[in-house]
């Protein structure tokens, strides 16, 4: 069974970067896409990116297109969003989780769920 971790959140002030990272452990070869959501009090998870395990192509969310980057390293068993050019409407919790697609932004089309690291972007 695939089990997520994610790692790298923090406080950050706007304009700034930071790299989150998520770790599948388990049956890797299971794994054909990873995605990232976010999410906020009282609202539901919101798509950021996906990612395909096989051949890395990327999948975005307008709201974050042009400032993060969604990349995996099939050799580390690693996912990284690197996130530029934060914005104080990019505080959420982010989450990783692994679907049988990555060009979806549906959360329910993805499981496995991480717990979660807190992004906090101050202005």
């Amino acid at each position: 069974q695939v089990q997520l971790v994610e790692s790298g959140g923090g406080l950050v002030q706007a304009g700034g970067s930071l790299r989150l990272s998520c770790a599948p452990s388990g049956r890797t070869f299971r794994i054909y896409a990873v995605g990232w959501f976010r999410q906020t009090p009282g609202k539901g998870r919101e798509f950021v990116a996906a990612v395909s395990w096989s051949s890395g192509s990327a999948y975005y969310a307008d709201s974050v297109k042009g400032r993060f980057i969604i990349s995996r390293d099939n050799v580390k068993n690693m996912v990284y969003l690197q996130m530029n050019s934060l914005k104080p409407e990019d505080t959420a919790v982010y989450y990783c989780g692994r679907g049988a697609r990555y060009n979806t932004d549906k959360a329910t089309d993805f499981g496995s769920w991480g717990q979660g690291t807190q992004v906090t972007v101050s202005s």
